[in-house]
């Protein structure tokens, strides 16, 4: 089908990630067409958007024959289980999306002529022993480790989609995204901002994992948005780290959400407890971006402070567990 706007195809635009693209994109004026399994994506994200005319909805596994009539100008493949829950849980269908799924992917991209964005991750990186993370360092990763599945499915990822670039010419884009919060986060994902503040707000007591020592660094989804955006309109070529490098421990991340936590009514006694669990094998003891090529070929850095964003999204959880605002 012939369109006069843009098209852009969102793999895993049920996501969380892929429902906030599919909307920019609609707002910058493209038809979109969201593909997603919804082996973890969710209708709920993109039900406000099925009767938008430009809008298109497909279910289905890209790990399959992938084909879209008409032009396509953008693909951004998105689809792929993006928690340590999920890929723990579904191990062989992460490596067949990342693997197959970006094959599919980069044929149809290859077919249409079309720009291709893959979302590779921070896991690459493994459990670093540089720090902050640059893009030129090439990681520290377990292959057999049960995380392996994940880190080694968007590594071949990002050496199959150099190779499409390289060999067959296709117009692509690499972006290594790490910890991204806000709207439309799973409540059971399994990460750790949708858990502490479930917990929180729940007046549950609050699991770190470890000793709380391990830093994450994480960015609102507002930011993570822009960033992709610019990077696709982009003619960058070689990855792109997106994130936000303000640091912090686990430990005082889950203090802070506990603080916010106040805020609701549900649990009205004393603030939750941290309470100390063992850490999963392989978790990575730092992550923190290098933005330096973000901030100098894209001009591009997150806005939005830790706090505004976790109260965003506090209030999104909140509202999904039914507890009212103190205010």
């Amino acid at each position: 089908m012939k369109h006069s706007k843009p098209c852009t195809v969102v793999t895993g635009g049920a996501g969380f990630l892929g429902s906030h693209l599919c909307e920019r994109f609609l707002a910058e004026g493209h038809h979109v067409t969201c593909i997603d399994n919804l082996l973890t994506g969710n209708p709920d994200n993109i039900a406000h958007l099925l009767g938008n005319a430009n809008f298109n909805f497909i279910q289905y596994d890209v790990t399959n024959y992938l084909h879209i009539a008409g032009d396509v100008d953008y693909i951004l493949h998105f689809a792929s289980p993006a928690s340590p829950s999920d890929y723990l849980k579904f191990p062989i269908h992460t490596l067949k999306v990342g693997s197959l799924g970006t094959h599919k992917a980069l044929g149809l991209a290859k077919a249409k002529n079309a720009r291709f964005l893959l979302a590779s991750t921070s896991e690459t990186y493994g459990d670093p022993e540089i720090h902050p993370q640059p893009e030129s360092y090439w990681g520290h990763v377990n292959p057999v480790g049960p995380r392996g599945v994940y880190d080694e499915a968007k590594r071949f990822a990002e050496a199959l989609t150099m190779a499409y670039h390289r060999y067959h010419g296709v117009d692509t884009r690499i972006v290594r995204i790490f910890n991204t919060y806000g709207e439309r986060m799973r409540l059971d994902d399994g990460r750790a901002i949708p858990a502490f503040a479930t917990q929180a707000l729940n007046g549950e007591d609050v699991t770190v994992f470890g000793n709380g020592s391990q830093t994450r660094s994480v960015c609102y989804v507002s930011d993570m948005v822009e960033g992709l955006f610019r990077l696709l309109m982009s003619d960058v070529t070689d990855p792109v780290n997106i994130g936000n490098p303000d640091e912090i421990s686990m430990h005082d991340l889950a203090k802070e959400i506990i603080e916010i936590a106040q805020d609701y009514t549900k649990h009205k006694g004393a603030p939750s407890k941290i309470v100390f669990r063992d850490l999963p094998q392989d978790d990575p003891k730092v992550r923190q971006p290098d933005i330096t090529r973000a901030k100098t070929l894209l001009k591009w850095e997150p806005k939005v402070s830790r706090r505004e964003g976790l109260k965003h999204t506090m209030k999104y959880f909140a509202e999904k567990l039914n507890i009212a605002s103190r205010s």
